[in-house]
């Protein structure tokens, strides 16, 4: 099995790649290497996989996994596409590139379309001509918006986003269905819900605070912290991808026909701001310097995931507490920040 693996230079995409290495799976391995968020942590993600890439386009083996290659490559790139596909058969499309963050959405729109639309109709077309039937991407649990129905399900109405990061996962879920109604390619959706832990991304609450914290800086606590979030730790989310991606035949239709399904990948636990905030001071030993403020434009006030769906098909069952999970983000961040 070859799976190609897009945004894997990525929070999520670094960790599921190296999990299927360990497995002796062949990945190929594509990221933008974009400057988001600070490229250097990207490459070091990479370093981890025995990758050192230097220029765009160039094919990396790495020196740690005989099964991993790489190369940076832009989604918008269709003619690299196309080749990428036409000098490699994929059985599987694992597709976690994406233009990233709320907030971020709300000066740079045009990037989020370049990204999130154009980059994923470009991939959803390769798997079209280039006989992949088999596509798994990330959706987010901001295509909730200010839903007031809780725990969220797949099955409540989603057509009210609250930023433009949400409305292009929204497209992307309608534009997956789509293909597996004319071209009877299997896609899974899942919509992510607040992933964290070591390595991750630092525009993301968990690496913002601690940064904060450990510099003796203020950390903005928006809508004056009456927020929740339903925390989940990577390692059950790898956990989770994994298993779909592996047991092909357990995957349902949302529409019987149709090989197109959306799932909740979360903890299924929403846990207040204010006591992650505790946790992340009580790990660092020191307490944080706070800003309460207002809400954040794009912003939502509350996740929590209904997992039950995936639970049934999979037997997903995430594991990590908030507390352990914190622990062992604090461990990594202390000796990343050496």
């Amino acid at each position: 099995m070859q799976i190609l693996v897009t945004g894997s230079a990525g929070f999520i995409g670094y960790h599921l790649s190296r999990t299927l290495l360990e497995k002796g799976i062949q990945v190929y391995g594509i990221d933008s290497l974009n400057d988001y968020y600070d490229v250097n942590l990207k490459l070091a993600r990479l370093k981890e996989c025995g990758i050192e890439a230097k220029e765009y386009g160039q094919e990396y083996c790495s020196t740690s996994y005989i099964t991993y290659r790489f190369q940076q490559m832009d989604l918008c790139d269709k003619n690299a596409l196309v080749q990428l596909f036409a000098d490699n058969h994929f059985d599987c499309v694992i597709n976690l590139a994406a233009q990233a963050g709320v907030r971020y959405s709300l000066t740079n729109p045009e990037a989020y379309i370049e990204s999130n639309i154009v980059g994923f109709l470009n991939t959803l077309e390769q798997c079209r001509h280039q006989n992949c039937h088999r596509l798994i991407y990330a959706s987010s649990s901001s295509v909730y918006g200010n839903t007031q129905e809780v725990p969220f399900k797949e099955a409540t109405p989603v057509d009210h986003p609250v930023s433009l990061y949400a409305a292009t996962k929204k497209s992307n879920e309608l534009m997956a269905y789509t293909y597996s109604w004319l071209y009877k390619i299997q896609t899974v959706g899942l919509r992510f819900f607040t992933v964290y832990g070591p390595w991750g991304r630092p525009d993301m609450a968990p690496i913002l605070f601690a940064n904060a914290i450990s510099e003796d800086r203020p950390i903005k606590v928006f809508n004056n912290g009456n927020l929740s979030r339903d925390f989940t730790y990577i390692d059950d989310i790898i956990d989770g991808i994994v298993n779909i991606i592996f047991h092909p035949d357990s995957t349902r239709e949302d529409t019987p026909g149709v090989p197109a399904v959306v799932y909740n990948i979360g903890h299924g636990s929403p846990v207040s701001l204010m006591d992650f905030i505790s946790l992340l001071e009580q790990n660092l030993g020191k307490e944080a310097i706070k800003e309460f403020t207002g809400m954040q434009p794009g912003d939502v006030y509350q996740t929590w995931a209904d997992t039950s769906k995936l639970a049934a098909d999979f037997g997903y069952t995430p594991s990590t507490s908030l507390a352990e999970g914190i622990k062992k983000f604090t461990d990594w961040f202390k000796h990343y920040k050496q």
